[in-house]
C-alpha cells in the first residue's frame, strides 16, 4: 500500500513538472544513421526494448512480478531494468500469484499502468479469479468509472521437456473471459510493436508470448512503432487454401508451406496475432479468395482457439466454402516430459502438408 501511494505521487508529480523525465542526450551522428539502418536482435531483448522504452515515455508504467528486479526476468525481459527505473516502478514480488496479479490490478485502477509477469503462464491460474472478475469485469461493473489498463504477459506453449505443468496453452481459458482482449505475438518485429500498443491500450491486455520464441532473432522496429492489437496478418498470400495459424505455430506451418512449394500447392498463411476479438475483415477476405480453410494450432482441439474460429467460419462464410473447416491442434491430453511423446502431442509439419493436400487434392510437383 505504501509503495502504491509512492508510486501514485511519482506520477502526479511527473504529471507537475516535479519530477521531470529523463534527459535523453543527442545522439551523434554515426547513431543517427546506426538507427535508421535494419537492426536485428532477439525476440527476448525486443520485448525487453519496449517495456524499457514505454517506462521512459510513461512514469506511469510499472513492472511487477516474480523475479523481474534484481534477477532481471525468468527469461531477461526485464534485465537491467531495476537498476535503471528503481524499486518503485520495477517490483519483485512474493510467489503468490493472486496477491499481485491483484495488486496490479487495484493499481491500474488508479492510474498506474502495470505490467504483470507471470513467470510462468500456467501459474496466472492461480490468478484466475482476479484476472476474470476483476480485470475483465470491473470497467462494466463500475458504469465505466474505472478503467484497468494492464499487460498480463509471459511465457507459455509447449517447450521442450518441461512436463505436463509448465507447458500450459492457456488462450481458450482467457478467451472465454469477458473484457480482456488477448494477443499471441510470433516475430521479433511484431513481439516489440504489439506490447508497446497493449501498455499503451486501456484494455486489460493478456499478452502470450512463446517460451521457444524468446531466442528467436530478427528485425526490430524503432521506439515510435506500434502495431494494431486487433489486426492479423498475412504472412504469404495464396490461392489455394487459407492457413490460419498463431505464436510458434506460424513457425511450423512455413516448415510445411516450403514442402508444399515444392509438391506444386500454393497455401495462404494468416498470422491471427488477435485471439479476441479475431479480425474477420482478414479472415474473411482470405477465406472467399481460397474457398478452403485449415486452422494450426498448439491450443487443444476441445474448446480451443480453433474451435472458436472454426465456428464463426461455418456461421458466417458457410456459403464461400468449398471444403469444410479443418483442424490441426494439440492432442487433448497433460503434456508428457519423454521428448517423443512431447512431439506427438503437438502438431508437426508433416501433419500440415498431409491435411493440405487431403483438402486440395493432387498438384503438379515442381520441376527440380
Amino acid at each position: 500500500m505504501l509503495a502504491q501511494k509512492q508510486m501514485r505521487g511519482l506520477v502526479k508529480g511527473a504529471a507537475a513538472g516535479a519530477v521531470p523525465r529523463p534527459a535523453r542526450l543527442a545522439a551523434p551522428a554515426r547513431s543517427r544513421v546506426a538507427v535508421q539502418a535494419k537492426r536485428e536482435c532477439f525476440m527476448w531483448e525486443a520485448l525487453r526494448e519496449a517495456v524499457d522504452e514505454e517506462m521512459e515515455r510513461d512514469p506511469a508504467v510499472c513492472l511487477m512480478g516474480e523475479d523481474v528486479g534484481h534477477y532481471g526476468g525468468c527469461y531477461k525481459v526485464s534485465l537491467g531494468l531495476h537498476k535503471k527505473f528503481g524499486d518503485l516502478r520495477v517490483l519483485d514480488t512474493p510467489i503468490c500469484e493472486n496477491s499481485f496479479m491483484g495488486m496490479g490490478i487495484g493499481a491500474a485502477m488508479t492510474g498506474l499502468r502495470p505490467i504483470i509477469e507471470g513467470m510462468n503462464m500456467g501459474f496466472l491460474l492461480l490468478a484466475f479469479n482476479q484476472i476474470s472478475n476483476n480485470a475483465g469485469m470491473l470497467h462494466y461493473t463500475s458504469g465505466g468509472q474505472y478503467k484497468t489498463p494492464v499487460v498480463i504477459r509471459g511465457p507459455g506453449g509447449v517447450g521442450k521437456q518441461l512436463g505436463a505443468e509448465h507447458s500450459q496453452r492457456l488462450e481458450s481459458y482467457f478467451q472465454s473471459t469477458p473484457g480482456v482482449q488477448l494477443v499471441a505475438c510470433s516475430t521479433v518485429h511484431n513481439s516489440k510493436a504489439l506490447l508497446k500498443a497493449a501498455i499503451r491500450s486501456d484494455n486489460p491486455v493478456v499478452f502470450f508470448e512463446h517460451v521457444l520464441l524468446y531466442n528467436v532473432k530478427g528485425e526490430v522496429g524503432g521506439r515510435d512503432e506500434v502495431q494494431c492489437l486487433e489486426k492479423a496478418e498475412v504472412v504469404r498470400e495464396g490461392t489455394d487454401i487459407s492457413i490460419f495459424t498463431y505464436s510458434r505455430m506460424r513457425y511450423v506451418v512455413m516448415q510445411a508451406v516450403a514442402e508444399l512449394e515444392k509438391k506444386g500447392y500454393n497455401p495462404e498463411v494468416v498470422d491471427l496475432i488477435s485471439l479476441k476479438p479475431f479480425d474477420m475483415g482478414t479472415i474473411a477476405a482470405s477465406v472467399r479468395k481460397t474457398r478452403r480453410v485449415l486452422i494450426v494450432e498448439e491450443c487443444m482441439k476441445t474448446g480451443g482457439i480453433g474451435a472458436s474460429l472454426s465456428a464463426v467460419i461455418s456461421e458466417s462464410l458457410f456459403d464461400e466454402l468449398d471444403h469444410q473447416v479443418l483442424r490441426l491442434s494439440s492432442q487433448d491430453v497433460p503434456t508428457a516430459y519423454a521428448y517423443e511423446l512431447e512431439a506427438a502431442t503437438i502438431v508437426q509439419p508433416s501433419q500440415v502438408v498431409e491435411m493440405v493436400e487431403s483438402a486440395v487434392g493432387p498438384r503438379m510437383a515442381l520441376a527440380a
